[in-house]
């Protein structure tokens, strides 16, 4: 049997390898070991550790590693802290292989530690591209890792293309795909969102339709988050559609992205829009399969939606590069700009279910790569 540490730092990782850990843990040949970090075990982004609980995982190790403060110092500081802090957790559980997500700074700190150590290293989500010190620290972790799980062809062949040993790479799609797949949400949405989550704003009735926002600060544009954020919420006023408007992750430039919000609501009382901390997943993704469009640059808009069919209005730089669908309209920091783009994406006819992204048998495939590829630190040679 094999034991696998799977590291997780924030709530949108846990999204994204949560169909991966239950058939990790279901697994007859795998054992899980689960370590949480960072904000991941903070009430404001999500309190990850009690959403594990609720579907039946174990938490075996917590580092407390977030420095405060929102900006790019305290962006280096963090992942200081989580090398130094993950390498005694992984020293004393010694596990066949380790699972680092996507390209957060923490997960950097986590490929650091597992390769300076000696133990496998499993990277899911490599090979991607979105134009920013994303693209570095996902590329970094890539010449670290020793198996690469992404999510599409096209992130393999890039994998490939930097050098990385073909039998190394194996194409499983991406976990949060399987959440969407299993999303049954009917004909309309099954809940209430404000009588369940609260939020603050406007009362609003979601049979009405809606928006659904979400847009993070740029770590490269970190300065310009305030400004940013606001033509988003000037153009979703101006759209005259109620929205249900998610809370940032904690990076460089959310202090100025919560800001602008703020500062929006005060200006702005009477207007429809109701803000949201985090929901559950399965009721985010049924709140996502309803809307009239996602705004904002999540890469949710790139992946998920593309397999619901839900129109995407994606702003700014933060998803550049990265392989969408035709459910996504590019769009500048320009209010005008976002509210044209926003009338388009929700009176053009809604666009199909595109499985760019996987078709919702990742997290299996994630298990049974664990279980049966070589797990041992891979031989980098100069491509």
């Amino acid at each position: 049997m094999r034991t696998i540490a799977v590291v997780v730092t924030a709530r949108p990782s846990y999204s994204r390898i949560r169909s991966a850990l239950v058939a990790i843990r279901d697994h007859p040949d795998l054992e899980l070991r689960l370590i949480v970090g960072a904000s991941a075990l903070l009430d404001r982004y999500g309190a990850v550790p009690r959403r594990m609980a609720a579907d039946g995982l174990e938490v075996h190790e917590r580092v407390q590693v977030l420095v405060e403060g929102e900006n790019d110092v305290a962006m280096a500081k963090t992942t200081g802290l989580a090398l130094l802090e993950l390498t005694s957790v992984l020293d004393r559980m010694r596990p066949d292989a380790v699972v680092t997500v996507a390209d957060r700074y923490e997960t950097l700190a986590t490929a650091i530690a597992v390769s300076y150590l000696g133990i496998p290293l499993v990277h899911v989500q490599g090979g991607e591209v979105t134009g920013s010190i994303d693209d570095r620290v996902r590329h970094a972790v890539t010449k670290l890792a020793d198996l690469h799980l992404p999510a599409n062809a096209a992130a393999a062949a890039r994998i490939v293309a930097m050098g990385e040993d073909p039998a190394r790479v194996v194409v499983t799609g991406c976990p949060s795909i399987d959440l969407a797949a299993a999303v049954d949400a009917g004909d309309r949405l099954p809940f209430d969102p404000v009588a369940r989550y609260g939020g603050v704003g406007a009362d609003l009735d979601p049979s009405a339709g809606y928006l659904v926002v979400m847009q993070h600060p740029v770590t490269d544009e970190h300065r310009d988050a305030r400004a940013h954020v606001t033509a988003t919420l000037e153009a979703v006023r101006a759209s005259g559609r109620p929205a249900l408007w998610f809370w940032p992750n904690p990076d460089a430039g959310s202090d100025g992205t919560s800001e602008g919000i703020r500062a929006f609501r005060e200006a702005h009382p009477d207007s429809p829009v109701r803000f949201f901390k985090n929901m559950a997943p399965e009721d985010f993704l049924a709140l996502l399969s309803h809307a009239d469009a996602l705004v904002g640059n999540s890469s949710v808009g790139i992946r998920e939606c593309a397999y619901l069919g839900v129109p995407a209005v994606n702003v700014g730089s933060r998803q550049q590069g990265r392989d969408r669908g035709h459910n996504v309209v590019d769009v500048t920091y320009d209010r005008d700009a976002i509210a044209a783009a926003i009338e388009r994406a929700v009176t053009s006819p809604r666009p199909p279910s595109d499985p760019l992204y996987g078709d919702g048998d990742a997290g299996q495939r994630i298990a049974e790569a664990l279980a049966t590829a070589p797990l041992t630190p891979a031989v980098h040679h100069p491509a």
